[in-house]
């Protein structure tokens, strides 16, 4: 029931309810004994809620991870503004001229997951186009932003 409600919810754009199935499919688990299969359904509770801001509920996807057993490091919330080592690489790519398929060529990765980070990156960075990636983002050459 749990698979088929996620299932329907990754579907959608209500990421918080489809994390918060994710979260009672994994208590669920736990509770029933399966705690290696409750482990990866919190693990993807804890990072969406994280990635959201709901910090309650990462909280609590936190502590149903550890009663399974799992060690979890508390993410601190004010670090989703600042990008990741990927996400500075994807974006100075970008920055520099090349697409999307390039970025995917010269770092093993789709393009899709290239699109997903620009996306990240653009909300991170308060933009909503490549062009401005150049005012948003350090002149080449310089160390900063995870390079």
């Amino acid at each position: 029931m749990f698979q088929e409600a996620s299932g329907h919810l990754s579907q959608t754009r209500v990421r918080g309810e489809l994390a918060r199935a994710h979260l009672l499919h994994g208590e669920w688990l736990r509770r029933t004994g399966q705690r290696v299969a409750a482990r990866s359904e919190l693990s993807l509770a804890f990072g969406m809620f994280v990635d959201m801001g709901m910090a309650g509920f990462a909280e609590r996807a936190r502590r149903e991870l550890v009663a399974t057993g799992a060690s979890v490091r508390k993410r601190r919330f004010d670090t989703q503004t600042e990008l990741t080592a990927q996400e500075g690489q994807i974006a100075r790519l970008a920055r520099d001229g090349l697409s999307n398929a390039e970025i995917g060529t010269e770092l093993f990765i789709s393009t899709r997951t290239v699109e997903w980070h620009l996306s990240r990156i653009f909300g991170k960075l308060h933009i909503n186009s490549r062009r401005q990636l150049r005012t948003a983002l350090p002149a080449a050459g310089r160390r900063s932003l995870a390079q």
